[in-house]
C-alpha cells in the first residue's frame, strides 16, 4: 500500500485458505486507528437481493471484534441490528470499539459503515475460558433423531481461488416436520450446511466461528413464509440464497407426511395465492455454545421455526447441532414480513431505511 493511501486496494484470492475465509478477511487500517478494519476482497452481492448477503456483515464484524480480545477469550453472544443495505462496490469499515476489559468477560461493539453511514452494527460478549470452573449445570437439547448426513461429493470442494460472486457454502434441506398442522408455530424445518472446501488450520477456530456465523442468516427469516405456505414473491426473495442439494426427505424417517412436489404447489389459502413483497432481516442474535467444537466446514444441522408474526414482522429461531449431535449455537432473528397488498407505496431510498 503507497504511503499516502488510507484504504488499500483489494488483495487477490488466497489459495491456502478456503473460499469463505477469503471472502470474511479483513484488512487493518492501523495508520487511521489500531481498532478499524476495512473488508479484504470485494463483497458478496446474491443475484436479485438489494444489498450484500447479511451474513457478510455479522461474520466480519465478529472477526474484526475477535482480533481485539486475548487468545483465552471466545465469542459467546452477539447481538446484531441491519441498519442499511449493503452495497458490494464499497469497501465497508468496521470501527472496534472496547466496551469492556473484565477478568472473566470482554465486550465489544462494532459498527460497520459505508460513506459516513451505518449498514450495520452489532456488540458481543466473549468469556475467558475455563472461567466457568470445573463444576458445571449443563444440560443441552438433542438433534432431532432419523434425520440422514448428507454425503459428500466432489463438488463441494470449489477452487479456492473463486471470485467473490461464488457462494462460499453448501446447503442440502431436508423438509418441514408436522408440514399439515393448520399451526405455523408447531411446523419445523431442518437443512444441512457447511463451508465449501476445508477451512484452513492457519485460521483457527476463530475461522470457524465466523463461517458459522455467515452460513445462520441463511433462509432465517424465511421460514416463516415456508410454514404458511407461502411460496410466491413479487420479486426474487432476499432470503433464497442457498443451494438445493439431493432431496433428503425421502430418507428421512421423520420428514414423511407429504411429498415435496405437491407441498410447493399447495397454495396457502383456497382460492388465493399470497405473495410476499417485502422480506428483510431487522435483526441477528447469536448464542455460541460450545464454540471449540465448531467445524464449520463439515455437516451441521439446522433447525428453524417460528413462534409468532405480526404487524408486518416476523420472529424466526434457529438451532445448530454437529453432525455427531453436538447443540452449538442458537439463533433469533426479526424481520420485515409484507405481503404484496400491504407493501406502501415508497421509493428504494426509503426501504433502506426501515
Amino acid at each position: 500500500m503507497d504511503d499516502g493511501q488510507t484504504i488499500p486496494k483489494y488483495a487477490p484470492p488466497d489459495p491456502t485458505k478456503s473460499l469463505i475465509e477469503n471472502q470474511l478477511e479483513l484488512t487493518p487500517l492501523a495508520k487511521v486507528s489500531p481498532d478499524l478494519f476495512t473488508n479484504t476482497r470485494p463483497l458478496w452481492h446474491p443475484p436479485g437481493a438489494r444489498g450484500i448477503f447479511g451474513g457478510i456483515s455479522i461474520a466480519q464484524c465478529l472477526c474484526a471484534a475477535q482480533s481485539t480480545v486475548p487468545t483465552n477469550f471466545t465469542i459467546h453472544s452477539m447481538h446484531c441490528y441491519f441498519v442499511l443495505a449493503g452495497n458490494a462496490d464499497i469497501p465497508i469499515m468496521y470501527h472496534v470499539e472496547r466496551v469492556r476489559e473484565g477478568n472473566s468477560f470482554a465486550i465489544r461493539t462494532v459498527r460497520a459503515m459505508q460513506r459516513g453511514r451505518f449498514i450495520f452494527t452489532s456488540t458481543m460478549s466473549f468469556a475467558r475460558v475455563g472461567s466457568g470452573g470445573k463444576r458445571l449445570v449443563e444440560h443441552a437439547e438433542p438433534m432431532p433423531p432419523k434425520i440422514p448426513v448428507p454425503k459428500d461429493v466432489p463438488e463441494d470442494a470449489l477452487d479456492l481461488t473463486s471470485g467473490a460472486d461464488d457462494m462460499p457454502y453448501i446447503t442440502k434441506r431436508v423438509g418441514i416436520l408436522n408440514i399439515m398442522s393448520p399451526y405455523p408455530h408447531k411446523k419445523r424445518t431442518h437443512q444441512w450446511v457447511k463451508a465449501c472446501g476445508k477451512i484452513s488450520t492457519s485460521g483457527g477456530h476463530q475461522a470457524h466461528l465466523a463461517a458459522m456465523a455467515y452460513m445462520s442468516d441463511s433462509y432465517f427469516i424465511g421460514v416463516i413464509p415456508r410454514i404458511h405456505k407461502i411460496w410466491r414473491f413479487a420479486s426474487p426473495p432476499l432470503t433464497e440464497l442457498t443451494t438445493v442439494g439431493t432431496d433428503l426427505q425421502s430418507n428421512s424417517k421423520v420428514h414423511s407426511e407429504i411429498d415435496i412436489r405437491e407441498r410447493e404447489e399447495t397454495p396457502a389459502l383456497e382460492g388465493e395465492l399470497l405473495e410476499i413483497g417485502m422480506m428483510v432481516s431487522l435483526d441477528h442474535t447469536i448464542f455460541f455454545h460450545d464454540p471449540f467444537k465448531v467445524k464449520a466446514d463439515e455437516w451441521m444441522l439446522t433447525e428453524l421455526e417460528s413462534h409468532w408474526a405480526g404487524n408486518g414482522r416476523g420472529l424466526a429461531y434457529q438451532k445448530i447441532w454437529t453432525k455427531d449431535g453436538t447443540l452449538i449455537a442458537s439463533c433469533v432473528q426479526e424481520g420485515v414480513i409484507r405481503l404484496t397488498q400491504d407493501i406502501p407505496n415508497i421509493n428504494k431510498e426509503s426501504k433502506s431505511r426501515l
